[in-house]
């Protein structure tokens, strides 16, 4: 763990990597991983009036209502105390954004910048173990055996809002929503875009960014799957 705080933010929509990245960072350079989606999930199968507050919005993380997000991730942040974090899924609308930044200083967004077509292409073919969240994309990173998940054993679903006809429309809903928070972190100057359509490729620009900044604990730059 690093000397100085690190606290940093990933944003980019559904299929952009940002959870492959993110697994990078947090072994590489020690910061806490924190995502959204699998806090939520967690969250609700040990806690009760969690579950209650967000089993309707599960399966669709991006729907779940503002007050209800922030409350649960900054109480999540506080918990943590002087810690190094990595943010990924939150914040992800500008009320979102306002709550985080009256309560901490960031040091570094990263906004991975994919194009539609690819993210359709991803999307569509993403299939995911429910109780745990855990990802699977049937063309470069499927399971052992077809349809079922690696670790339980247990069946995979695809979700109705990674069906082909839903992601258009819930690429172009994250684009409306997400874009005021972009602009915000970009006239702080604190925010820096990665294109590209494969994560392999982004992810060297990543690591120069993130070594610069904060000492790795490896030297050497693991590459993974997608």
């Amino acid at each position: 763990m690093a000397s100085k705080i690190f606290r940093a933010v990933i944003l980019g929509p559904p299929g952009s990597g940002k959870g492959t990245i993110s697994k990078r960072i947090a072994k590489i350079f020690g910061l806490k991983h924190l995502s959204t989606g699998d806090f939520l999930r967690s969250s609700a199968r040990s806690d009760p009036e969690i579950g209650l507050l967000t089993k309707q919005y599960l399966d669709k993380e991006y729907l779940v209502p503002d007050h209800v997000t922030t409350q649960l991730m900054l109480g999540e942040l506080k918990k943590m105390g002087e810690q190094s974090w990595l943010l990924d899924g939150f914040p992800r609308t500008l009320t979102q954004t306002e709550a985080l930044n009256s309560i901490y200083q960031l040091d570094l967004i990263i906004h991975l910048n994919i194009p539609f077509e690819t993210l359709k292409q991803r999307l569509s073919a993403r299939w995911v173990h429910p109780s745990s969240g855990r990802v699977y994309n049937m063309v470069f990173n499927p399971p052992h055996a077809h349809g079922i998940d690696d670790i339980t054993g247990e069946i995979l679903i695809q979700r109705d809002d990674d069906k082909p006809e839903v992601v258009a429309s819930r690429l172009r809903q994250y684009k409306d929503v997400t874009k005021p928070v972009i602009d915000l972190y970009k006239t702080m100057g604190i925010l820096h875009t990665f294109s590209g359509t494969e994560t392999d490729k982004i992810w060297p620009s990543v690591y120069s960014l993130m070594s610069a900044r904060i000492p790795p604990l490896n030297v050497e730059a693991p590459v993974g799957e997608n």
